[in-house]
């Protein structure tokens, strides 16, 4: 096998990584809130809340994979013009997805101070 094919099948494997990351972490998530809303924990807002963030977190996780894994398979194998632009309309896009999940699970810009909890 080429480099060229090792470096492709690495990326497909870091793409699935990121695939694998946001489904289980959006069964996870899932569960804990059927469970928190099932024992009655905590108020159904609160358990929304906490559902809706560990979500994010697992997609934001997961983009960053699957980032990972289009850089991985566009710039080492072949890189042309064209390809380079695809990648970068993507990351583009994974970037604003994630600056914005960032800003709603943390209710604050990146570059503002934390507020002790």
């Amino acid at each position: 096998m080429s480099f060229g094919g090792v470096v492709e099948r690495v990326g497909q494997g870091v793409d699935a990584a990121g695939v694998v990351i946001i489904v289980l972490g959006a069964l996870l998530a899932t569960a804990r809130f059927v469970q928190l809303v099932g024992r009655r924990r905590q108020p159904l807002q609160e358990s929304y809340r906490a559902y809706r963030q560990g979500l994010g977190r697992a997609i934001l996780l997961g983009l960053e994979f699957l980032v990972a894994g289009d850089i991985i398979k566009t710039v080492a194998v072949a890189p042309t013009f064209a390809g380079v632009g695809v990648l970068a309309l993507i990351v583009l896009v994974r970037t604003f997805l994630s600056f914005s999940l960032e800003v709603e699970l943390e209710n604050r810009l990146p570059w503002q101070p934390r507020t002790p909890s």
